[in-house]
């Protein structure tokens, strides 16, 4: 089925952005992951598909750099009760949309302020991931001083990290949990991933909010250094683009006494010259958010390069990606939802091992990508991308949607409830088929698949806000 064959099919699925169930899980896991967490230590993050914790939310500590994004998940909700109040699937005649609304911005408070010191750290790069997802709508929803404080905060922090021998931020200080890699000198080493990129928009943020130049010239310097160290140019060409094609490495390490490259490796991916789909997402999506606020068109030339070669190698993928699930009138789906590493042996063909969190990063990236190139006057691949976004929502959703489904009641004491759709059957996240890392030489902690992901589960919900922001929604 071609794109524009498969779009036809699409606005029926996508309403599944918009709907109740998504509000009831985030409420209930809002709630029952306080239950002697209160306030907060541990933060969602995986949802097993199978074994004795299936369906329910394994948790890391708040120092891990997953933490922002379950209350940014919160925070999603709350915006679109206040902006898009239909978007939440909620009758408001049955549950009260105030009430509801309360809720979530009390949960929002209570997942976010723990997390509020983690803007002083000066050992790691997430700040971005860490700090962004909910500081940034407490400060633009309510106002909250507070939050910018820490926006600001973190970025200095985060500043702290960049090096100007290097002329980048330095990701990891170290890269030791492998079994074949023992990279732990500071002075000889300088390790930057391709995921740092969507920790750029952290620094441009608290650049614009405070008038701190360095902040963003830092981020400029750095998404220059990674398109001459992290991207690849690929040989292959698409109907309808012009430009490079660009691959991504995961990890780079850099001298810090040259600032030259010692090496490419990976941790996450394959093989150092394999492209891990998750890896090429984070490109895409930093690479439109750096051009939109740089302009610089290198930045744009990059993201569209990057967009194109994600979307090649998912068209090009074998056949045994495609499956058949009833309900959809025999129609095939599975094309548009990323194998783990595009170029990892499929160990399993009846089940390849996919990650649907680089399909909504991928796609919510490139909705930025069309909202920039639309406003450069290139409507032609502003549809393009947009189209293609879409079609990788609608994928995902068919897909990798948990078939559990919640929704919400009111008590006889007019308090909100969560039940089962049907009775027993829950799960904790909205999507399934996540892939955190499935590195053969990685330690089995880092070695989560197919599962539910909470960063899948905020990237689902900020493409569906990013669509009512456009002015294109599905409920």
């Amino acid at each position: 089925m071609t794109i524009s064959q498969r779009q036809e099919c699409m606005k029926h699925g996508l309403s599944e952005l918009y709907s109740e169930s998504i509000t009831a899980k985030l409420l209930r896991a809002g709630v029952e992951q306080l239950l002697e967490n209160n306030p907060p230590t541990q933060y969602p993050e995986t949802v097993p598909q199978s074994g004795v914790d299936k369906g329910r939310y394994q948790a890391r500590e708040v120092d891990f750099w997953t933490c922002g994004f379950f209350p940014g998940c919160i925070y999603s909700l709350v915006e679109r009760s206040i902006k898009y109040p239909q978007s939440l699937g909620v009758d408001n005649s049955r549950v009260s949309l105030n009430v509801l609304r309360q809720k979530l911005t009390e949960l929002g408070q209570t997942w976010s302020q723990p997390i509020r010191p983690q803007a002083l750290r000066t050992d790691t790069h997430d700040l971005g991931f860490v700090i962004m997802p909910h500081m940034r709508p407490r400060w633009e929803l309510f106002h909250d001083v507070e939050a910018l404080d820490v926006i600001v905060k973190a970025a200095e922090s985060l500043h702290s990290r960049y090096d100007p021998r290097v002329q980048a931020i330095r990701s990891w200080d170290t890269f030791d949990w492998h079994a074949d890699v023992n990279i732990t000198s500071m002075e000889e080493n300088f390790i930057v991933i391709i995921d740092s990129m969507c920790n750029m928009d952290l620094l441009f943020y608290a650049a614009a909010q405070s008038g701190n130049q360095s902040l963003a010239d830092a981020a400029v310097k750095h998404s220059r250094t990674l398109l001459q160290s992290h991207l690849r140019v690929e040989e292959y060409t698409r109907n309808g683009y012009s430009g490079n094609l660009y691959s991504t490495a995961h990890l780079v390490n850099f001298s810090p006494l040259t600032g030259t490259v010692k090496e490419a490796r990976t941790a996450q991916g394959y093989s150092k010259d394999s492209t891990w789909s998750r890896g090429q997402a984070w490109g895409i999506l930093g690479y439109a958010q750096v051009y939109r606020w740089s302009g610089h068109s290198e930045f744009l030339d990059a993201a569209c390069g990057l967009a194109e070669y994600f979307l090649f190698r998912m068209e090009e993928a074998p056949d045994c990606v495609e499956v058949e699930l009833s309900g959809l009138q025999g129609r095939r789906v599975g094309r548009y939802v990323p194998l783990w590493d595009f170029d990892a042996p499929i160990e399993e063909p009846q089940g390849p091992l996919r990650d649907a969190s680089a399909a909504v990063i991928a796609a919510d990236g490139m909705l930025i990508l069309s909202q920039a190139l639309a406003g450069c006057g290139k409507h032609r691949l502003s549809a393009r991308y947009l189209e293609a976004a879409m079609v990788i929502v609608q994928d995902v959703l068919d897909l990798c949607l948990s078939r559990e489904k919640a929704g919400l009641s009111v008590s006889e004491q007019g308090e909100l409830t969560v039940h089962d759709l049907l009775h027993g059957e829950s799960f904790d996240s909205v999507l399934k088929h996540s892939t955190v890392c499935n590195n053969a030489a990685s330690f089995k902690r880092n070695k989560a698949q197919d599962h539910g992901l909470v960063y899948a589960d905020y990237y689902l919900l900020d493409f569906g806000t990013r669509l009512l922001e456009m002015g294109i929604c599905y409920y």
